[in-house]
Formats: structure tokens, sequence, C-alpha cells
């Protein structure tokens, strides 16, 4: 069964760091391009970071640039997300997916198909 699950969300001061995790299971994550999302309340589901699968470039969100660091651990099956400095604004439930091989833009959600359930991540002081 192919799953993925995220981690390490949890409430933060601003200004704090935390480390995602998005483990898969059922399938190995070498052989995909890897995206985090956000959805905070009322808001559309945006997409945060992504690292190809190809080469290992990576491509952040102007929001989240110089603060964010997305990497992968093959041997682990695990992708991560490294959140420093982070913001009120950050707050949001944080998904990882796999994106389907298509053309779609790396932050277009549509362009992925499989999902975690995903985390929640809230910075308030």
């Amino acid at each position: 069964q192919v799953q993925l699950v995220e981690s390490g969300g949890g409430l933060v001061q601003p200004g704090g760091s935390l480390r995602l995790s998005c483990a898969a299971s059922g399938f190995s994550l070498d052989y995909y391009t890897i995206g985090w999302f956000r959805q905070a309340p009322g808001k559309e589901r945006e997409g945060v970071s992504c690292i190809s699968e190809r080469d290992g470039s990576t491509y952040y969100a102007d929001s989240v640039k110089g603060r964010f660091t997305i990497s992968r651990d093959n041997a682990k099956n695990t992708v991560y997300l490294q959140m420093n400095s982070l913001k009120p604004e950050d707050t949001a439930v944080y998904y990882c997916a796999t994106h389907d091989g298509g053309t779609t833009g790396w932050d277009v959600p549509e362009g992925y198909d499989s999902w975690g359930q995903g985390t929640q991540v809230t910075v308030s002081s």
C-alpha cells in the first residue's frame, strides 16, 4: 500500500524552527519528485517547496526562500522540510505529495497524485 506520512509539526514561537518529515511506505521515494504544500484555514493549498528526483533540484515559494530547506534521505525513504525563522503566517497544515511526472508546475497541487494526511504547524507567541 502506497502511503506518505508527515510528522514533526507542532506549536512554535515566532523565530523558532521545526523540521517536518515525509516518510514513504510501499514505494521508493527515489523515483519521485516530492512537493511540500500548506493550507491555512480559508485559503487555497499553496506550494511551499519541491525536490526533483532527477537531479535533486530544489524549488521554493518566494515567501519561504532563505528560511526553509528541503532535502531527501533515500536510505531512510524520507523527505524533510527544515523550517527556520518561522512567522505567524507560516501557520497551516503541511502536506507532502508525489508529483505525477507530468508537465504541471511544481507548485500546482493538481500535478500531484499521492498525498499524506498532513501535519499542523502553528506559529504563535
